[in-house]
């Protein structure tokens, strides 16, 4: 891959890698039936979050206020424009119609129509909002706020936050089980805290 690697995520057919790497100013593509890397595309600037459907990968690129798109068929890259500052971590809505984006640049979150590549829907959370994590149903958000050291939880119908929860020091990483309707929240202060969402 590219030097300093910084995002992975699988296509839901688990026959594609897309890597973000950091340093390069692209993204690997890599063939996991193989194990090789089939192409590595440029996007520009520091790229970040991925999201990636079967066909499309999604790439934050923090250095910009721009989300390129690549179809991974044919690796052509265009760019939904003027989302925000920094933007960092990307999470896709169940149905793929909608893409969250966090701001590294702004300390928000915005809601991305991928329809029309409009931003639809924009927060706020804590201080410095980073990784994000999506329910199974795609009614709330759970983000990390790292300078906040809380985790927050925000419907995702008008991005306002509806929880807050003290975490350990810098949260940074978060994921969502939804067997158990459990967040998982990883700490750089070298602790794992878990948080079990009662809500309906």
């Amino acid at each position: 891959m590219g030097p300093v690697p910084k995002f992975l995520a699988v296509t839901p057919d688990d026959t594609t890698l897309v890597v973000s790497n950091w340093c390069g100013f692209d993204v690997s593509i890599i063939d996991l039936g193989g194990g090789v890397e089939r192409a590595r595309v440029p996007v520009g600037r520091h790229p970040r979050g991925v999201a990636v459907t079967d066909s499309t990968a999604y790439v934050a690129v923090m250095g910009s206020t721009s989300i390129a798109v690549i179809d991974l068929e044919t690796l052509q890259v265009s760019y939904i424009e003027d989302v925000g500052r920094a933007p960092r971590h990307l999470v896709l809505s169940p149905d793929t119609r909608h893409l969250y984006v966090s701001l590294n640049g702004e300390g928000a979150l915005v809601k991305l129509d991928l329809l029309t590549g409009a931003v639809v829907g924009r927060g706020t959370t804590g201080r410095a909002p980073r990784s994000m994590t999506i329910s199974a149903d795609g009614s709330a958000l759970y983000v990390v706020n790292y300078h906040s050291n809380t985790m927050s939880k925000v419907a995702t119908g008008d991005m306002t936050e509806v929880e807050e929860h003290p975490t350990g020091h810098h949260p940074i990483g978060i994921t969502y089980d939804p067997a158990t309707r459990e967040v998982w929240v990883a700490n750089y202060s070298g602790t794992i805290q878990v948080f079990t969402d009662t809500a309906p």
